[in-house]
């Protein structure tokens, strides 16, 4: 009697593309797209890859539909080769740890590969100089997941060992007052003259918004910020990089000049 037929076996890929620009993207995460049947992600991510999904089945879905999205994206990998968006890494504030979190609730056996991207953290460090040589912290400002305690607790902790610091998601319509409560946290233990960097859309098609300031300053910027912007808070030994008389972003020491001259 013939054996029965298995179902051919999927694989799921959780793809961090960075910034969004193919031209920053790794090569692995454009093979893994490439090879895809299915691939699945919001707007936002979906539409700069627009150019490597023809012949694709492409699934679009909305802000908030995370858990929906790691749920289909799961069943089709059962018997399909999927790839599910994130924008830049994907295991940092990234679909990896739902679509993960899902699979381990489901017990379903299934090759799973995350492929890492640029960070929103390391794209705007890159475009205002070396602000994140060292030791740094990440914080997203966001309470829609994290009670905003946490969050002070948190900042409170960072700050006090005075090493740089990259908010994700200041300031937004329903949270308009987070960015601001960061900074108090923040002027509890650096000096006003810190160097602080407010990067918009860092490395997208549009080129960006940059500006630097110090903390007493920031506020006089207060309407820059928003869900686009990250914001990098120097630590105690960062500095503003100046070429001549014009600022160019912000240099933090790894350490180099305690041991050479240059």
């Amino acid at each position: 009697m013939p054996s029965p037929v298995k179902p051919p076996a999927g694989r799921l890929a959780i793809v961090g593309i960075g910034p969004g620009k193919r031209e920053h993207m790794t090569a692995r995460a454009l093979k893994v797209i490439a090879g895809s049947e299915y691939v699945i992600g919001n707007d936002s991510y979906l539409d700069p890859l627009l150019p490597v999904l023809t012949g694709k089945t492409v699934i679009r879905s909305s802000m908030g539909k995370e858990v929906e999205r790691a749920t289909q994206a799961i069943e089709l990998a059962r018997s399909h080769a999927v790839a599910i968006i994130s924008g830049g890494d994907a295991g940092v504030y990234g679909m990896a740890s739902i679509v993960l979190e899902v699979l381990e609730h489901t017990g379903a056996e299934i090759d799973v590969e995350v492929i890492p991207g640029v960070t929103a953290a390391n794209a705007a460090a890159s475009v205002v100089g070396s602000p994140l040589s060292g030791d740094f912290a990440v914080i997203s400002l966001s309470d829609l997941l994290t009670p905003l305690e946490e969050i002070e607790r948190r900042l409170d902790a960072v700050f006090s060992v005075r090493i740089p610091v990259v908010l994700y998601n200041p300031k937004s319509r329903g949270r308009p007052h987070n960015f601001a409560i960061a900074v108090e946290h923040a002027r509890r233990h650096l000096s006003g003259d810190t160097p602080l960097a407010i990067v918009k859309n860092a490395l997208r098609d549009d080129g960006g918004e940059v500006i630097i300031t110090t903390l007493c300053e920031v506020e006089t910027y207060n309407d820059a910020i928003d869900m686009h912007t990250t914001v990098i808070i120097g630590g105690g030994e960062s500095r503003i990089w100046r070429m001549g008389e014009d600022v160019k972003g912000i240099i933090t020491p790894r350490g180099y000049h305690h041991k050479y001259v240059y």
